[in-house]
């Protein structure tokens, strides 16, 4: 099966110690961040997934778990 380019992102961050969560209501789509990243996990969001233009990153972000997951 293929794997999307945000989809790809989004593992590769939660692999690396990503501790942001979605929060996703009536279609409007949030980050949550109540933990610290590892520093790698830090450092890829701010070089691969904060540049996106707000589709795309809410693209990734949809990939991420979600509040309800905790």
């Amino acid at each position: 099966m293929q794997t999307t380019r945000s989809k790809e992102l989004a593992e590769e961050y939660l692999r690396l110690g990503g501790k942001r969560l979605a929060k996703i209501d009536d279609n409007i789509v949030k980050i949550r961040h109540w933990e610290d990243d590892t520093s790698e996990a830090e450092a890829f969001w701010q070089k691969h997934i904060e540049p996106l233009d707000d589709k795309r990153r809410v693209e990734v972000v949809t990939h991420l778990p979600t509040i309800n997951d905790r």
